[in-house]
């Protein structure tokens, strides 16, 4: 029969069950405590920092050495000009709430293991941040030389290099203690003549910093060159070695007489300045004949070479000219002489405008040449029946209004050949006229009538032309 005054104590059943759950609470507690016990309000902000390097999920967030939340999430955003920075997402309890917005935050290590924690420096303004506000990038102070990074220098190569450079340096200073007495004993005086040049490499109008990166630059840009400029050296010895040779007294002598030449050209160099002015612009106005010769010295030498034996047979020419000239003077003094050349500059004048409207239909067109050769091969050229001027025959087409016979206005048609095609004024590339030669490249319009100058220009050049 059951015992109904029996409690819950005794059942081993609930015993157990209760512990269980105790310690599953217990487990969660203390699995979550880093982010915070659950069910307790908190203070969320976000802080952007240039870098979140072993910042880990569940690190302490302090304030003087006080814990007051833990890190929550970290991730990173991408700014509007392309740098990143990291963003912590902070759990902070209620009584840090409002966090003045001139607090600065930096994240520094906690142990030398590299464990890590976030510290604020709270700031003194009377604004505050709001609960899920993000704290600027401007307000993490840069991260000062971790431990392990001063450690980290100390790696693989380094360590032996230190060790060479002490063993070096060892050695080097070993057996030297009274030089390095007499060097110490100098030093004060150095010190005291380098301070004024320091201050003065120090100053920035002295651009030292500047000095430097060009001297960088300048081995970088010269570094592919290094075996050229081994090899000028070595050429640079050798010259020297043979200078050494005359040195005394051929090169002494020109640095002892150099001083009064110098002298000397400082008084003379003001005089020669008229002159040199001059000088530069000659040379000036010379550049493009100078220029030009570079095409035109083939021909100067042809020249050259041709005229050297015509000046040596001048003198001859220059003796057999001495009756000619006498002549001349004689014909000179002879008071018809004025008026026979006044006369010819009559004459002259008078020809210039025919022969400046005739001389482009030979000098361009070669028309004379042309006509010349043509009535000379119409007088001489045939065969057994005679010359081609004595039977050649030129027949006109036929049809109404031809050139055969009386017609009542120039030969129009009807047949595609019976079309007059005359010029008698054609274009020679004379003054007022377009630069061409017409007569003799007219082209034939087939079945339509053209008088006159034909329409287009045609080429400037004939048979034996350029």
């Amino acid at each position: 029969m059951r015992n109904r005054g029996s409690s819950i104590a005794g059942n081993p059943v609930l015993i157990g069950a209760a512990t269980v759950l105790v310690i599953i609470v217990a487990m969660f507690l203390s699995y979550n405590a880093n982010a915070g016990l659950p069910f307790v309000p908190t203070y969320q902000l976000k802080v952007e920092a240039p870098s979140a390097a072993a910042l880990v999920k569940g690190n302490e967030v302090r304030i003087g050495g006080t814990r007051v939340g833990a890190v929550d999430t970290i991730t990173t955003r991408r700014r509007k000009d392309g740098s990143s920075v990291a963003v912590i997402g902070m759990k902070l309890e209620r009584a840090v709430d409002p966090l003045p917005k001139d607090s600065t935050i930096i994240i520094r290590p906690k142990s030398a293991l590299g464990l890590k924690y976030v510290e604020i420096t709270r700031g003194t303004s009377k604004d505050g941040y709001t609960d899920g506000d993000t704290i600027p990038v401007s307000a993490s102070k840069p991260t000062e030389v971790e431990f392990d990074e001063f450690v980290n220098m100390f790696d693989d190569d380094t360590r032996p290099a230190m060790q060479a450079n002490l063993r070096g340096f060892g050695d080097a200073f070993a057996g030297r203690g009274s030089s390095i007495n007499v060097a110490l004993g100098v030093l004060p005086a150095l010190l005291r003549d380098i301070q004024p040049v320091a201050r003065n490499l120090s100053d920035p109008r002295t651009g030292l910093k500047t000095f430097f990166n060009e001297l960088g630059d300048a081995a970088r840009i010269v570094a592919p060159a290094a075996e050229t400029q081994a090899s000028l050296f070595v050429n640079l010895d050798r010259t020297f070695t043979a200078l050494n040779e005359v040195a005394r007294p051929y090169i002494q002598e020109s640095i002892t007489e150099g001083r009064p030449a110098l002298d000397a050209a400082i008084r003379s160099f003001p005089v020669q300045r008229p002159f040199l002015r001059n000088t530069e612009g000659l040379f000036h106005e010379l550049r493009p004949g100078v220029r030009a010769l570079r095409t035109g010295a083939p021909e100067i030498a042809s020249a050259l070479r041709v005229g050297t034996p015509t000046l040596r047979r001048s003198p001859a020419l220059n003796r057999r000219l001495a009756s000619l000239l006498t002549e001349l003077q004689t014909f000179a003094n002879d008071p018809v002489a004025p008026r026979g050349i006044k006369r010819l500059s009559e004459t002259l004048e008078t020809l210039k405008p025919p022969l400046d409207h005739l001389a482009p239909a030979q000098l361009v067109c070669n028309y004379a040449t042309l006509w010349f050769r043509n009535v000379s091969s119409l007088l001489s050229e045939g065969d057994v029946h005679g010359t081609w001027q004595r039977f050649i025959i030129i027949a006109t087409p036929s049809g109404p209004n031809n050139e055969g016979g009386p017609s009542s206005e120039p030969a129009n048609g009807p047949n595609s050949d019976n079309y007059l095609h005359s010029n008698p004024y054609p274009n020679t590339a004379s003054p007022g006229q377009p630069k061409e030669c017409e007569s003799g490249n007219e082209p034939f319009p087939v079945g339509r009538k053209v008088i006159g100058n034909p329409s287009g220009n045609q080429p400037a050049r004939t048979e034996g032309s350029p």
